[in-house]
Order: C-alpha cells, then structure tokens, then sequence
C-alpha cells in the first residue's frame, strides 16, 4: 500500500501561483511514477503531468505546459506541482496518484490516490 496526501492548495487570483505537494508513505516511493489529475465539477478526472520514478521523465497535458512543472524529491518521499500564470479554468480538486514502475496518463491506470487538494482561481 502506498499512501498520498495532498496539500498546498487554496485560492489565487488569475496569474497567480500555487505549489501542490504529495508526500508519500508506504512502499518504495522510488517504485512508482507519479501523476497529477484534476477534476473539476461535472467534468471528469483528467491528467495534469506525470514525472518518471527517477524524476527525469516528465510529461505535461497540452493546457498546462509551459506554466505548471511537476517534480520529485525521493529522499523525501514527496512529489510538487509547481503552477503558475493560473487561470480560472484551473479551478478544480487536484490529485496526485502514483503508478508502479511506468507514467500513464488514464487515471484508471494508477494504483493509489491521494484524497485531493481544493485550488480555486478567481477571475
């Protein structure tokens, strides 16, 4: 079992930034690659970034890239999610999930989950 709790988020108006957190506890954090998804209300849990067990892989959804990074730091057992310039359509609860061995970006595909972080972006 692998156990994730998200922290970090909270509201920030249009252009603002935000770092999420995972901190991870359980089996082997390095076994796993780790992804971020959001969900926002009536819309369905979709893929945010992803980064590899060893951190030098990283992977971004189309309307993220150039403003949110994604990290790792294995000697802390923790996994970030660097936003920044946010915008409204930010809004959403944001997870973080982890995979054995290789990054996916269906949510279906992951193993363990965190129970979500609240970030709101005011207009």
């Amino acid at each position: 079992q692998v156990q994730l709790v998200e922290s970090g988020g909270g509201l920030v108006q249009a252009g603002g930034s935000l770092r999420l957190s995972c901190a991870a506890s359980g089996r082997t954090f390095s076994n796993y690659a780790m992804g971020w998804f959001r969900q926002a209300p009536g819309k369905e849990r979709g893929f945010v970034a992803a980064v590899s067990r060893g951190g030098s892989g990283t992977y971004y959804a189309d309307s993220v890239k150039g403003r949110f990074t994604i990290s790792r730091d294995n000697a802390k057992n923790t996994v970030y999610l660097r936003m920044n310039s946010l915008k409204p359509e930010d809004t959403a609860v944001y997870y973080c999930a982890a995979r054995s061995v290789i990054y996916s970006t269906t949510p279906t595909q992951y193993h363990y989950w965190g129970q979500g972080t609240q970030v709101t972006v005011s207009s």
